[in-house]
């Protein structure tokens, strides 16, 4: 496999991927939406089932009522784009995990394409009904969250109890061979 010529650019454009909250009200370019769904069709799922469906949502009513399904995702209301994630609803252990890994690409490739993202759940299960009847999906099928995507204007946590910043040290978080085993 070859390298990736400016690796360090994008190890480093990787780590400062953050939760933004926030955008400027500037649309998401087409061409940009277009190339952040190639981005999730190639995402990687469990047995290649690609158990997934997405919907852009860019109208400003459909995201405020997004927003109003429960109280800490108001500020999807603002945002300029929001993608849906629409499982299959076959296989709720594996479809967690496709969820994630595609949702991790798409903020990834937002940060890379110069752009913000963040991921909006939509809670319990009443919620999640709720969000499905304003995006018009089955009940059959599984929408737990929508990524938002936009221009962020800042990534820091704006909400009332904001969680603390920064990033444990590796010597907290990193074992070799056995829980709990330090290196060397």
């Amino acid at each position: 496999m070859e390298r990736v010529a400016n690796v360090s650019d994008v190890l480093r454009e990787m780590r400062k991927v953050r939760q933004a909250r926030l955008y400027g009200p500037d649309a998401v370019p087409d061409d940009v939406v277009a190339e952040l769904l190639e981005i999730a069709r190639w995402t990687g799922s469990s047995r290649n089932t690609q158990p997934w469906h997405f919907i852009v949502v860019t109208d400003k009513e459909q995201l405020r009522q997004i927003s109003e399904v429960r109280t800490p995702i108001h500020w999807v209301a603002d945002a300029p784009l929001a993608i849906a994630i629409v499982l299959d609803g076959q296989s709720e252990s594996s479809e967690a995990f496709d969820e994630g890994r595609v949702t991790e690409r798409l903020l990834i490739a937002a940060r890379l394409l110069g752009l913000g993202g963040g991921t909006a759940w939509f809670g319990d299960a009443s919620q999640q009904a709720r969000g499905k009847e304003i995006l018009g999906i089955p009940a059959e099928r599984t929408a737990r969250s929508v990524v938002v995507i936009g221009t962020p204007t800042t990534t820091k946590d704006h909400r009332p109890n904001p969680a603390e910043p920064g990033r444990r040290p590796l010597a907290e978080l990193v074992s070799y061979d056995r829980q709990g085993q330090v290196k060397g």
